[in-house]
């Protein structure tokens, strides 16, 4: 398959897990979730979720369990919506960024950059 439609089977798998995570889910564990990527074997049969949540480490395994606990409901979900030959199997993975990203912005707060300085200096 192109890398156009596994780009495509991607990106309806993401907006409907975020769909189903928001509206349907009734873990309390993932609540605070978000779904920051997918990746979608070329043969369509396997589907990397990429999720980020704010919290300590015991959070983020306590996202992670409820994840896995839930990906068969939510592969079934999918199945139904999706429509495709083969619906993938969903493989959760933690994704740091976010978190890298809050650690950064609390470094340059720490170090007294903030925008109303580069937007000085710039002009």
């Amino acid at each position: 398959m192109g890398k156009k439609y596994q780009r495509r089977v991607a990106d309806l798998i993401r907006t409907h897990l975020v769909e189903l995570l928001d509206r349907k889910v009734n873990d309390p564990r993932l609540r605070m979730v978000t779904i920051t990527g997918v990746t979608v074997t070329p043969d369509a049969r396997h589907a990397d979720v990429h999720f980020s949540v704010l919290g300590d480490p015991d959070v983020q395994a306590d996202v992670q369990a409820g994840l896995d606990s839930a990906a068969g409901w939510l592969r079934r979900e999918l199945g139904r919506r999706l429509r495709l030959r083969n619906t993938p199997e969903l493989v959760f993975h933690h994704d740091p960024s976010l978190e890298r990203g809050e650690h950064i912005a609390s470094i340059l707060d720490e170090l007294g950059f903030d925008e109303e300085e580069q937007d000085v200096g710039a002009g």
